[in-house]
């Protein structure tokens, strides 16, 4: 690559690129704004480098209020051969994670009584080391329990711009399959 093409491309693009590549969560769209020029559109520059790495090994996504580089989906198989992926949460902290999410904020007994379970001090805590929920307050009701709710880590590690962008509860509900029904023999 010459020296030419380096400074061919606007210098607020490769800065914003420089600072989202440098960071290790989504950064924040007023930041980002902040750091370019007056007259500088920041959807624009944004465009700018999510055409400039479409189709690569990498692609800016929106996440949160931000955004980041993130490997593109389709090569996830083959880095999972050299990349250490996280430890998978126990199905319980799954199940309690989704409960959080599609109800927040909700308390614990709330919590326990959607999943017909009491909810285990270690579950609560595996997804409180995770970072992927927090208290958000208290509930205006006797002895004024705990709320939880998803955290900003969850927005990131499951790639969602916003909880609107969760799948609708109806969506994940499996369809019965009818019955298989044998034919019926002919009359003899």
């Amino acid at each position: 690559m010459s020296d030419h093409s380096i400074t061919a491309r606007p210098h607020a693009e490769r800065l914003l690129e420089a600072v989202i590549f440098a960071s290790r969560d989504p950064v924040p769209l007023r930041t980002l704004a902040t750091l370019l020029p007056d007259a500088t559109d920041l959807d624009t520059v944004l465009a700018a480098i999510r055409a400039r790495h479409a189709g690569g090994g990498f692609e800016l996504c929106d996440i949160g209020a931000g955004v980041m580089f993130r490997s593109a989906p389709d090569l996830a198989p083959d880095l999972r051969r050299v990349v250490e992926v996280p430890r998978r949460l126990p199905r319980a902290a799954m199940e309690t994670l989704a409960v959080i999410a599609f109800h927040q904020p909700i308390t614990r007994a709330e919590i326990e009584d959607l999943r017909g379970v009491s909810l285990s001090q270690n579950t609560l805590d595996a997804l409180l080391e995770a970072d992927l929920v927090a208290p958000a307050g208290y509930k205006e009701a006797p002895g004024r329990p705990a709320l939880w709710a998803t955290t900003p880590h969850f927005l990131i590690q499951f790639g969602l711009k916003s909880l609107r962008d969760l799948p609708r509860r109806t969506d994940l509900l499996v369809e019965p399959t009818a019955p298989v029904t044998e034919p019926m023999p002919p009359d003899p």
